[in-house]
């Protein structure tokens, strides 16, 4: 056998050196990607295992809401809690932002054949002089001159409305370390919705969850995490700002509007996991209204606690709640223009020591 001359030696040790090369390279890439993965994998799935692992109880519930309280920090006599980060240059800067002119209800309509189930009622309304008495003649008045009058009974929170700060406590106390024994029978004397006339008006945004879902509806049951909360907003080209209103669509009203019953309404529904009240916290939200009756998810996650969600973020983080909200014509509206924030209003009715107030709310588009 002929022996390579000299030229063609080099040329072959340089190949085999780069051949080498290239393949040690591609294997401490291939290496990096699969160690990459691996690290992501680990870390889902630990991430997935501590979730699971978790207890929440009781316990649960008051170390999260000595976590998350925001007791004093609007001072000892505050009785406004989170919509305190509704800054007047919030309000200036959310009022920047209606393009179209479009005003949107956000709320249920208040009727006989309403949602309200249990000890709330659905609205009664009586008409306490009609036409009929025109008719009739028993309104007699100079210049025939008549009119029409009416009433309504109703729980206040028996539709869409706010939960005051004095609607929910536990061991005795209730938001800013105020005694359950100021809520009577003649109303509340601390943290009423009266102390929110001037509110609430601000950046509302529209966390479309069944959309982002690729679903009509979630399903009764269904535990909305803060990471969902993100993916939703980030699909959405949204971000969650200190300060805002968030909505939260879930498609629980749509799915009762559409069988045309409100059967089964009030009972295990959608929501918010226990898990979102740090993220409620850390993101500094003025308020959360949902489309369903409470917020929260239901079957509750701690199997010895009612309304968890409730006991830390409207008793400790000191966070406005909104119920039963009708979303569906905001939720078309915004994917059909891309934007999900508007402007957004719903002052409550300043009724003196209410824990509670029927509401109207507006997104301004």
């Amino acid at each position: 056998m002929s022996k390579p001359r000299e030229g063609e030696s080099e040329t072959l040790d340089a190949r085999t050196v780069q051949e080498a090369e290239t393949l040690d390279a591609r294997t401490v890439q291939e290496a990096e990607t699969l160690d990459a993965r691996t690290v992501q994998e680990a870390e889902t799935l630990d991430a997935r295992t501590v979730q699971e692992a978790e207890t929440l109880d009781a316990r649960t519930v008051r170390e999260w809401g000595r976590r998350y309280s925001n007791w004093g920090r609007f001072g000892d006599d505050d009785e406004r809690g989170t919509v305190n980060f509704i800054t007047p240059e919030r309000v200036l800067a959310a009022l920047q932002l209606p393009r179209l002119g479009r005003v949107i209800s956000c709320g249920l309509p208040f009727e006989r054949n309403g949602p309200a189930r249990g000890n709330r009622f659905n609205p009664i309304h009586t008409m306490l002089v009609d036409g009929g008495d025109a008719i009739s003649g028993a309104q007699k008045h100079p210049g025939g001159f008549c009119y029409a009058d009416d009433a309504v009974s109703m729980p206040l929170q028996c539709c869409t409305q706010w939960d005051s700060l004095a609607h929910v406590f536990y061991d005795g106390k209730m938001y800013n370390d105020r005694d359950v024994a100021l809520v009577s029978s003649d109303g509340a004397a601390a943290n009423s919705i009266d102390k929110l006339r001037d509110g609430v008006v601000g950046r509302g945004v529209l966390l479309d969850v069944a959309r982002h879902r690729g679903v009509r509806w979630l399903e009764d049951g269904e535990a909305i995490s803060p990471e969902e909360l993100d993916a939703c907003a980030e699909r959405q080209g949204v971000t969650v700002e200190a300060g805002d209103i968030v909505l939260l669509r879930t498609g629980k009203v749509t799915r009762h509007q559409e069988a045309g019953s409100w059967d089964g309404y009030v009972g295990p529904t959608p929501g918010l996991s226990l898990h979102a009240a740090r993220w409620i916290f850390e993101r500094q939200v003025a308020a959360v209204a949902s489309d369903t009756f409470c917020v929260e998810v239901l079957p509750h996650e701690t199997p010895d606690c009612t309304m968890p969600l409730h006991m830390v973020s409207l008793r400790n983080t000191g966070l406005l709640l909104g119920e039963m909200f009708q979303l569906d014509e905001l939720a078309d509206a915004c994917a059909e223009d891309g934007e999900y924030a508007f402007l957004f209003t719903a002052p409550p009715l300043p009724i003196t020591g209410a824990v509670g107030s029927p509401i109207n709310p507006l997104a301004i588009k």
